[in-house]
């Protein structure tokens, strides 16, 4: 883990820290952070929009789309019987 010491500065009546392009860039923070307060730090988290996982029937759609050639992968239903969540179809 990377520590980083960052300079307080005044903005307006608050005081706030300019965090450097790239960690912007690799956390792909945008305008808005999420921020834990705990008993002995601060956590900043990027604020990530939840998007709604795919069923398996649409997984499978997007795969075709892609035209790659899958036949080397093993295409036996084996386990899929026990995923929560999704009946066998």
């Amino acid at each position: 883990m990377k520590t980083s010491e960052l300079t307080v500065t005044r903005v307006g009546n608050s005081r706030g820290v300019r965090l450097p392009a790239d960690v912007l860039r690799r956390y792909q923070i945008g305008d808005t952070l999420l921020m834990e307060q705990r008993p002995d730090e601060i956590v900043l988290r990027p604020k990530r929009s939840r998007r709604q996982k795919l069923t398996w029937v649409e997984t499978y759609q997007q795969m075709a789309q892609t035209e790659e050639d899958w036949s080397d992968w093993e295409a036996l239903p084996e386990g899929l019987k026990d995923v929560p969540g999704e009946a066998a179809q």
